[in-house]
């Protein structure tokens, strides 16, 4: 074998190595589930008056990570008529979670918004410099939350 082909073969070997470590850092590298204990027994939604008001949830189950403010994700239920006065958001957009993370499905959510089957509301606005939590409420009291940069810096550059 020449020596050309051993390089060729070491980077082809190097760049897929590479290629499935970005990928496994992705998908399940810097995520960390959230327990019921250390996550939440309530959730929190802003009235139009700005004032904040705790409701309880049951059933949380959510996955963060310290690398992005946006990566937050959490399904949970709760009674839909304590947030039916609260703050509605307008344009959420459900983010992408990881496959594995099972309960959440953006895709599903975003036509659920368009459909009129659930609401959006603001969770808390502000959470993360930027960062807004939206929480959306189906009637049967399934919710799901996740973290949306805020339109309040729409100029967002690379080195923000």
């Amino acid at each position: 074998m020449s020596t050309g082909k051993i390089m060729i073969s070491m980077l082809l070997l190097v760049a897929a190595l590479t290629g499935a470590a970005v990928w496994y850092l992705q998908v399940y590298g810097f995520y960390e589930e959230v327990d019921e204990i250390t996550g939440a027994a309530e959730m929190v939604v802003t009235l139009p008056d700005g004032t904040s008001r705790a409701v309880p949830v049951g059933g949380f189950h959510a996955i963060d990570a310290a690398s992005s403010p946006i990566r937050w994700r959490a399904c949970f239920t709760l009674d839909p008529a304590q947030v039916a006065d609260a703050v509605p958001y307008e344009g959420a957009t459900p983010l992408n979670g990881p496959g594995w993370f099972r309960c959440y499905s953006a895709r599903a959510l975003t036509s659920d918004l368009a459909a009129g089957n659930a609401v959006a509301v603001l969770g808390q606005s502000e959470i993360r410099p930027d960062v807004d939590r939206v929480i959306v409420v189906y009637p049967d009291g399934r919710a799901f939350g996740w973290h949306q940069f805020n339109e309040k810096n729409p100029a967002r550059g690379v080195m923000d």
